[in-house]
């Protein structure tokens, strides 16, 4: 178990920010973890997984855990559906492909999303109208402190809108090893309700799709608005959709009835934070090596040697502007660190 001093994070983030971590550690084995936690009790930590959804704005003044698990592997299964254990450090996009390789269904939906199996349950990742939630059994995960290991149900989770137990009253207490989830082998349900993936399937005459269909599908939408963080710095979505009130909404309608919107309950509205933020004037928008991608505002990118300061302080000017303008506050997806 090598442990490296000063090390560069600049390849082990999306948005390619060049920070330097006081030490560094790959993690590849449960055991390797609990001894790297025991040894290393007393020091601050940090956990890194894929790099996907975080802007480094500063140095790390910790022991970086890289949590580099591997492994799929079927737990169980019925005529129609099957439970998986995936480790925490598969790339959840080729977990994608793995499932779809064995006709998995449930989680096509959510191909080409950015990072690692064991950070999926901390962001409750999800688009096009399914979340993982929809598919999630349970996941494992070690105490830092004690290095014991617990398991986490559905409901333990406390899953919301881009959001988990993890990422509030438990965050920085556990470190996700391995993640169970449950997925259809026939009958599959499609998720095509958002308008977009129907235009794309019907733009390739598909009538009848498969769960590969729509997975093709989704991956031509998000490439042709989202660029590719080895091309471009970025963390994909960099900002929440914002819910407001119906009573807010209706407001928002008056001054800007073209304002597209996605009703989640009677007094629950979801507006496009993108759309906010175009009309804010900062799609495409560039400030010397940093700025907002020109296909969709909803991306902030690095074009080559911005600092996560300046990236940042980029994300707060387009939240107070979005604010003055709509009276809507909107959220980082990202964690800033």
């Amino acid at each position: 178990m090598d442990i490296i001093k000063n090390a560069s994070l600049k390849s082990f983030n999306t948005f390619g920010i060049d920070v330097t971590a006081e030490s560094y550690c790959d993690i590849d084995t449960i055991k390797a973890l609990k001894n790297v936690l025991t040894e290393h009790f007393n020091k601050p930590l940090f956990i890194l997984g894929g790099g996907s959804n975080m802007l480094l704005t500063k140095n790390i003044e910790a022991l970086v855990l890289h949590i580099n698990l591997k492994g799929i592997e079927v737990v169980s299964e019925t005529k129609n559906t099957v439970i998986i254990k995936a480790m925490a450090g598969e790339n959840w996009h080729n977990f994608v492909i793995w499932c779809l390789e064995h006709n998995y269904g449930g989680i096509e939906n959510l191909s080409l999303i950015p990072g690692n199996i064991g950070t999926a349950p901390i962001q409750n990742i999800g688009a096009y109208g399914v979340e993982l939630k929809d598919v999630f059994v349970s996941c494992e995960a070690i105490n830092i402190e004690n290095q014991t290991t617990r398991t986490f149900t559905k409901e333990d989770c406390n899953f919301g809108y881009r959001e988990s137990v993890f990422k509030q009253e438990l965050k920085g207490q556990f470190i996700i090893t391995s993640v169970n989830i449950e997925l259809t082998k026939s009958n599959h349900q499609l998720h095509t309700d958002y308008g977009i993936i129907l235009n794309e399937l019907e733009a390739n005459g598909i009538k009848a799709p498969t769960i590969q269909n729509i997975s093709d599908a989704i991956i031509a939408i998000r490439q042709s608005k989202l660029p590719d963080p080895k091309e471009i710095g970025n963390s994909g979505s960099f900002f929440k959709n914002p819910i407001i009130s119906a009573e807010a909404f209706s407001k928002l309608e008056q001054n800007f009835p073209e304002v597209p919107s996605y009703k989640i309950s009677e007094n629950e509205i979801k507006v496009p934070a993108g759309w906010l933020i175009e009309k804010s004037g900062f799609k495409g928008k560039r400030f010397n090596d940093y700025g907002v991608h020109t296909k969709q505002a909803l991306v902030l990118v690095n074009y080559g040697n911005a600092t996560g300061k300046e990236i940042f302080e980029l994300a707060q000017l387009i939240q107070k502007t979005v604010k003055r303008i709509f009276n809507i506050e909107i959220e980082t997806e990202v964690n800033i660190i």
